[in-house]
């Protein structure tokens, strides 16, 4: 939000003003002018049977924004090659792009201007098949436009399901498998995980995948298929935007059914908890324990944490609703009067200090939320439970990190975690500065073990924040932190850069390691996300280092030597991969 923007006056941020943004923002890539007849003269060459349009680009929080960029939506995988070749021979760049549901700039980077040598993929339009592999054990055969709500629908109908999956269903498959997305979720205790499922990323379940790659033998990019055993596969598995991928063979289980018990009454004091405490047993490792599935959202300046518990339960409990349909939080997914009214303020206005009011309302909005609309406990498939987040939600920004530690760790390092940022919040309210707004997100999973995708000699994703330590085989379990808050928060950069030295230098590979989130914010200066070059260039790189696998260097050899003349880059892949 710029100088000029809030001197609009706070009518122009009135609840109708919010949710208006909010639907712009929903949009988002969808908005496109079309231009086929100017293309003769800037874009010479280009494919004629492949549609093509000026587009604008506009990232999850609208932070990264661009217009009137080129953008076509290849019809199958046979066009994506015309269009990565003419890319190639015209000297331009080519940006795969799905929903658009992410915040780094690992798509483009902030300030990309129209007439850059920039080509946007649309995957979505032409890159959506779907096809049942095989069903002993069972594949799907999947386009990566396809999202996944589809994929989910279509496993789901087959009797096959995921363990866990991101929260939004409007992700695209690509786009997530770029970036190893990944859900909650750890056996409980006594669980063993079933065939065709795993606790770690989507990336772990392909089984192969066909890329766009060069080959120097036809002079020119073609596609190639690439099997789980091939030591290429493993850089492509999590490619961060140095690859395009079109289709992937995916590994799926046994659908299950989920119960999904949302609770509201639990202190932070209590469910965040220092091991060995006072704790009357109610701790986030507890719940684990018995469910192997859990989530934390802890508003900020609040004491009560939202925690959503999945336990797989064969049959409803007399207790439970029935859910036939994802989705089930509407309190959520479409911003309240209440919240859309203070979030308005507060960034029209500048009015920062008005976060406690904030937070406190997100939190009654839930906790009200749950009881009128019969969703504190709800049962159903898999899908209708892990699916909650739709576009028309609060656009936030969010920081994020994994940390590798071993399962019994798990609540010390929730309990340092949310202790440092409490003390820290606290401290800049003190001075009169409330740089966060949102939520502390926590999640739980497994790691990658490459064994889980039940195919021989199949490698680990080798980029994957949940990639193991060869040296650390005592760490099998990955907290995913976050912390939201609007866009344009007045020290919201200070505050990050202040979480992520704590993260970085608390658990730097002794007894536990810290990994960044890639779709998320990380590399904080005072300033601003994805600028610290010791992060990018130093503590990125190391963090991947195990002294066995391939290490960052070797990876990226993969990725150039895949794409020599670098049609996947941008300005910021550039600084991850010089």
């Amino acid at each position: 939000m710029t100088e000029s923007s809030r001197g609009e006056g706070p009518s122009a941020w009135s609840r109708r003003g919010f949710l208006l943004t909010a639907a712009a923002l929903a949009a988002g890539s969808q908005v496109v002018i079309q231009g086929r007849a100017e293309a003769a003269d800037e874009l010479p060459g280009f494919p004629e049977e492949v549609d093509l349009y000026r587009s604008a680009y506009r990232n999850w929080d609208g932070e990264i924004t661009a217009v009137g960029l080129w953008a076509c939506a290849p019809g199958d995988a046979d066009q994506v090659v015309q269009v990565v070749n003419w890319a190639r021979q015209q000297g331009w760049t080519v940006r795969a792009r799905g929903s658009s549901h992410g915040w780094s700039p690992l798509t483009i980077p902030e300030g990309t201007e129209a007439d850059a040598p920039v080509l946007l993929v649309d995957t979505v339009p032409g890159l959506t098949g779907l096809s049942l592999e095989s069903t002993a054990p069972a594949a799907v055969r999947a386009g990566t436009g396809v999202t996944l709500e589809t994929l989910l629908g279509f496993l789901e109908d087959r009797g096959l399901g995921l363990t866990a999956t991101p929260a939004p269903g409007d992700l695209t498959l690509g786009g997530a498998l770029a970036i190893d997305a990944h859900g909650t979720a750890v056996p409980a205790d006594g669980e063993s995980r079933l065939p065709g499922h795993t606790y770690g990323s989507l990336s772990n379940l392909v089984l192969s995948l066909t890329a766009v790659v060069w080959d120097a033998d036809s002079d020119a990019y073609v596609l190639r298929t690439f099997g789980r055993d091939d030591p290429d596969c493993a850089a492509l598995l999590t490619h961060l935007g140095r690859a395009l991928i079109t289709e992937v063979v995916l590994r799926a289980g046994a659908n299950t059914n989920l119960r999904c018990v949302s609770r509201t009454d639990i202190p932070a004091a209590e469910l965040f908890a220092a091991p060995g405490g006072d704790s009357a047993g109610r701790t986030f490792a507890s719940f684990l324990d018995e469910a192997g599935r859990a989530e934390a959202i802890w508003f900020a300046f609040t004491e009560f944490p939202w925690l959503k518990v999945w336990s797989v339960t064969p049959t409803k409990p007399l207790t439970s609703r029935r859910v036939t349909s994802p989705y089930n939080y509407p309190f959520s997914d479409n911003v309240p009067t209440v919240v859309a009214d203070l979030a308005g303020r507060i960034v029209s206005d500048a009015a920062w200090y008005l976060a406690p009011v904030l937070g406190n309302a997100q939190f009654t909005a839930a906790a009200v939320g749950l009881t009128a609309t019969l969703s504190a406990d709800i049962w159903g498939p898999s899908k209708n439970t892990l699916l909650y987040i739709k576009p028309t939600t609060l656009r936030v920004t969010a920081n994020g990190y994994a940390v590798h530690t071993s399962r019994a760790e798990v609540q010390r390092v929730v309990a340092e975690f949310t202790a440092f940022y409490r003390e820290l919040l606290t401290t800049y309210a003190a001075r009169g500065s409330y740089p966060v707004n949102g939520s502390v997100e926590i999640r739980v999973t497994g790691l990658d073990e490459p064994s889980d995708a039940d195919s021989t000699d199949a490698r680990a994703p080798l980029l994957s924040a949940l990639r193991p330590r060869a040296d650390h085989p005592e760490w099998d379990t990955a907290v995913w932190l976050d912390v939201l808050t609007l866009p344009g928060t007045a020290d919201a950069a200070a505050f990050y850069r202040e979480l992520e030295r704590f993260l970085l230098t608390t658990y730097d590979g002794g007894h536990a390691l810290t990994r960044v989130e890639w779709s998320k914010g990380w590399a904080y200066t005072d300033e601003a996300a994805w600028s610290d070059q010791e992060v990018i260039g130093s503590a990125v790189p190391a963090s991947f280092d195990d002294g066995v696998g391939p290490d960052w260097e070797q990876t990226a050899g993969v990725l150039d030597r895949l794409d020599p003349h670098r049609v996947y880059d941008n300005a910021f892949l550039r600084q991850l991969f010089p």
